[in-house]
């Protein structure tokens, strides 16, 4: 891990909506190389702060930097831009289309002199980096539709790398994968980390985040709770922090 990086420094960022406030005083820095989950109840405020990172949501008030350097998204194709990635629940594939045409979803790969498709690039492309990350699948052709939750989640998560220049944003990575395809996904997972991205994860699991992280941070209604190395902290001790309980 570079320790010397942050690639993401968040300064007290504040968040409402009218009167109510969904994030106060959160302060955060993510480093190269790096896994920090973020855990939380429903409403505690962690998908808001995901939105904020990845330019679907402005802060109200606070600094967001990218490498040292004041940034503000107007919107999520400004973060893209910006080599932050999200992968979200509902993963965002086109279930009718092949792999290949998925991971270039927007930024299509195209040939002169016509701007066609070069869909042997984006196939060859695809099939490069799927057999990098070891993603299983049939072939970089195979229909999104015709792959188990395991594989999908795979793609999904391959195509924020391979976009990702700096940071990628995981929600809920394995919500609804069985134990052994959760268990292909965090190998996954943790493989980013030699490709020095820096990785914020949002997971509800406590032993997902004791395996993968190299810290937690725990939100509560809105409010930053507190940072702890993972490898210094105990699962009680995050559980009060979460639910408020000693």
């Amino acid at each position: 891990m570079n320790s010397e990086l942050n690639v993401l420094s968040l300064k007290n960022i504040h968040k409402a909506f009218g009167g109510i406030v969904a994030i106060q005083d959160f302060s955060l820095d993510l480093k190269a190389g790096e896994i920090v989950a973020l855990v939380g109840d429903n409403g505690a405020g962690k998908s808001t702060l995901i939105k904020i990172i990845s330019g679907v949501y402005t802060p109200t008030s606070g600094e967001i930097k990218l490498d040292g350097q004041e940034a503000s998204f107007s919107d999520a194709s400004a973060a893209r831009s910006n080599g932050i990635e999200v992968v979200y629940q509902d993963l965002a594939l086109a279930d009718e289309q092949p792999v290949f045409m998925n991971m270039f979803l927007g930024r299509e790969l195209t040939k002169p002199p016509f701007g066609l498709l070069d869909k042997a690039r984006m196939r060859r492309e695809s099939q490069e980096l799927v057999d990098d990350l070891d993603v299983r699948i049939p072939s970089a052709s195979s229909t999104i539709s015709d792959l188990s939750g395991g594989q999908r989640q795979g793609i999904a998560i391959a195509r924020a790398t391979h976009w990702a220049s700096k940071l990628v944003l995981l929600d809920e990575p394995t919500a609804a994968l069985g134990v052994a395809e959760t268990g292909k996904v965090e190998d996954l997972i943790a493989s980013l980390k030699e490709k020095n991205l820096a990785i914020l994860i949002i997971s509800h699991s406590l032993d997902q985040v004791f395996k993968l992280s190299d810290r937690i941070c725990v939100l509560r209604r809105g409010e930053q709770i507190g940072i702890r190395e993972t490898a210094k902290a105990d699962k009680n001790e995050i559980v009060s922090m979460i639910t408020g309980v000693a």
